[in-house]
């Protein structure tokens, strides 16, 4: 079997479709668009998955729940990410990627209509299973196409701008979230996601090319990839780390707020704890192709310190604030470097590694999301943070137990 190994990139089995290729050599600045329209889907993807983050107090309060249940409005869609991400893509078939890619975004705009109108927890939640619905087909598509959509020796490029949605999210959709609910209420942040979903179905009807498959993705391709040593214990190591981060990052507002951060403080430190994670990723897309390993265990180090930290500083609103900042510097990298990590492991079974590391991804945002609202509802805030550090010591220890300084990481990885 042919198979062309691209950092930060895939290779696809429609890679050589004469048609997408005739699209890339004619007109490059349209391919580049195509790709900006996904990321401005990545965008309202992640700022609807984690508006919560920032709301969950007021949402709380008004839908009478407690922070820790609140928290289910995370969990709830990680869920039902994590089973769509394979299931849909087994059941895709040969529909154009195109095709499919609209229509979740269609799902995006209805799961923030039913949110922001729930009269109840119940259809809240109803609302965030409908965005985990679209969320695990929308991830794997977006990555396994990323390389599709310009020329092959731009995909790492193209799976870079199409992530910097997440980190952009991060820096603008969750604190303007958190802003215009003190502006207005809870209810009118999720309206506003709901046009950006609009804007973002627009842009992808507008730009995005045929997406033909040539070859379904089957039962058989997921198992064979779980079955090799290594992808299976780099499936591990994402788990580690996102649960890492989601089990503290969804109870990050109510920390802030126990130690004395007004709503417009907590926006600001939101806003740089995105701000310095946009450029984190910005500043690791140059090296992470050369120094991936050292790259990703240097990020989840300092993620590990922070979280640690955090709770030690807790009367200080300087050190939190610092230690915020270099938890974003963290996390704005990871996602870049897993991404990768998890390409290289599966090089010739590009969507069924997608499929698998967006599910195990949403499956470590909900475990994380949960299990720190049950420590947070029975030993309190702080403890959660504690949780995430010890997470991402064992995230340490699964990056380390690939070899230090592995000269051949791609080489072993695949295996």
């Amino acid at each position: 079997m042919e198979k062309n190994i691209a950092v930060g990139g895939v290779q696809d089995d429609v890679t050589h479709d004469p048609l997408s290729a005739a699209e890339n050599a004619a007109s490059p600045l349209r391919s580049w668009l195509s790709v900006v329209s996904v990321a401005i889907g990545a965008f309202a993807f992640v700022t609807t998955e984690f508006l919560p983050v920032g709301l969950l107090p007021q949402i709380a309060h008004d839908l009478g729940v407690s922070p820790g249940t609140a928290g289910l409005m995370v969990t709830t869609p990680g869920v039902v990410a994590a089973i769509s991400a394979p299931g849909l893509m087994l059941g895709a078939g040969r529909i154009n990627r195109r095709f499919i890619l609209l229509m979740l975004s269609v799902l995006l705009l209805a799961s923030n209509l039913v949110s922001a109108f729930a009269p109840s927890f119940g259809v809240m939640l109803l609302g965030r299973a409908l965005l985990g619905a679209a969320l695990g087909g929308f991830w794997t598509l977006a990555l396994a196409t990323a390389g599709r959509l310009v020329k092959q020796e731009h995909a790492a490029k193209a799976t870079a701008m199409i992530l910097s949605g997440v980190t952009f999210a991060t820096v603008i959709g969750v604190p303007l979230g958190t802003f215009i609910s003190g502006m207005s209420s809870w209810r009118a942040s999720f309206i506003a996601t709901g046009i950006l979903a609009a804007l973002a179905l627009a842009a992808q009807t507008l730009l995005l090319p045929s997406l033909p498959s040539k070859a379904a993705i089957r039962f058989r391709d997921l198992t064979t990839l779980v079955s090799r040593a290594n992808p299976r214990k780099s499936l591990l190591m994402v788990a580690l780390v996102f649960g890492a981060h989601f089990s503290s990052y969804t109870y990050v507002a109510p920390f802030l707020g126990q130690n004395g951060f007004s709503l417009s403080a907590i926006t600001t430190v939101l806003l740089a704890f995105g701000f310095v994670g946009f450029v984190s990723n910005l500043a690791i897309s140059a090296v992470v192709t050369r120094h991936l390993q050292a790259s990703l265990f240097g990020m989840v180090v300092i993620l590990m310190i922070a979280l640690l930290c955090l709770p030690l500083v807790h009367a200080s609103s300087f050190g939190v604030t610092a230690m915020v900042i270099a938890w974003g510097i963290a996390f704005g990298a990871i996602p870049l470097c897993l991404s990768i990590w998890l390409q290289l492991s599966s090089p010739d079974l590009p969507e069924a590694g997608s499929a698998l590391f967006v599910s195990i991804v949403q499956v470590a945002i909900a475990v994380g999301s949960f299990v720190g609202g049950v420590v947070v509802d029975a030993v309190g805030i702080p403890s959660t943070m504690w949780l995430g550090s010890a997470l991402g010591l064992l995230g340490l220890v699964a990056i380390a137990s690939f070899g230090i300084n592995n000269k051949n990481l791609a080489d072993t990885l695949h295996k």
